[in-house]
């Protein structure tokens, strides 16, 4: 199969995922390991999470990974898997030039979907400083829209536009006013973010806009609140957004503090992933598969 059938393969399987009638599910990854255990846990995409790119480099969330090394991660992530991954493309890295360029780009790497926000770059966490943070001029924003629509060669390719309306405070009428600027821009769906520990905000959105376009939701905050209510109030896709990361993170610091502490290894091996489970995400038999078949024997003997 040719590179650019993988990537058509995988932006239908995107479309279908965003436009089906029963909810679906993206889960965060944030590098080739932890997408391989995304799609090995059963999940049908991936989320590139932004957040948790920035911090598995040890950076902030405010655009300090450049957009290229982003894409080089992505296309790590894109290479290790089969399912296909929607990048959280912040604002776009720039203004609609940088969008048309992106697209174009991650097309070539197998990335089957983007989302862009309507804030300003470089941008901020949404969960950052109460959300108070400038919204990008909604027309502008609907402009990047359009041209990343333009710029795509592969007819799948979705693009989801994510307005920050409610987390910024602006209310439900400027959500909708902003989410219906980006439908007619021609957004294949509409993430709408909310930072409330409750999901009254996206619930009154979707209530107002019905079934004009897929509306995607990042339940970070309200987790307490039933998926079935997802279910029943018709969104199309949830993304589990950064957690992953976190419970790396948490793990590593459990870890490191009791090494450090002990100086040894004898309490942590029995906690940890054995080397063996290393070698098989990586693909070691294939390796040796492949050598096996390719490499001349040296003396009687393969290397």
């Amino acid at each position: 199969m040719t590179a650019t059938s993988r990537t058509s393969s995988k932006t239908a399987m995107l479309r279908h995922l965003v436009q089906r009638s029963e909810l679906s599910f993206l889960m965060e990854a944030h590098n080739g390991l932890s997408a391989k255990l995304v799609e090995r846990a059963g999940f049908e995409g991936i989320w590139a999470s932004g957040l948790s790119i920035a911090a598995a480099l040890g950076v902030r969330d405010s655009n300090e990974a450049s957009w290229t090394q982003v894409l080089e991660i992505a296309e790590f992530m894109s290479d290790a898997t089969r399912v296909p991954i929607l990048l959280d493309g912040d604002t776009g890295y720039g203004n609609f030039n940088s969008v048309r360029r992106l697209v174009r780009k991650l097309e070539q790497r197998g990335i089957a979907g983007v989302c862009i926000e309507d804030k300003l770059f470089p941008k901020l966490n949404s969960f950052v400083r109460d959300g108070a943070q400038p919204l990008a001029d909604a027309e502008e924003f609907a402009g990047k829209i359009e041209a990343a629509k333009a710029s795509q060669r592969d007819p799948d390719f979705v693009v989801v536009a994510r307005t920050e309306a409610l987390v910024a405070g602006q209310g439900l009428a400027e959500a909708l006013r902003r989410a219906e600027l980006y439908r007619c821009a021609g957004a294949d769906a509409i993430l709408i973010h909310s930072a409330r520990p409750d999901a009254g905000e996206v619930l009154a959105f979707k209530g107002e806009w019905a079934e004009r376009l897929p509306v995607v939701i990042v339940p970070t905050t309200y987790y307490m609140t039933p998926t079935e209510v997802f279910a029943e109030h018709g969104f199309s896709t949830v993304i589990w957004a950064n957690h992953l990361m976190r419970s790396a993170l948490r793990a590593m610091q459990i870890t490191a503090s009791r090494i450090f502490a002990e100086q040894n290894l004898r309490s942590v091996e029995d906690t940890v992933a054995s080397l063996a489970e290393v070698f098989d995400l990586q693909g070691e038999d294939e390796l040796a598969r492949a050598e096996q078949r390719w490499l001349p024997k040296r003396n009687g003997r393969r290397p």
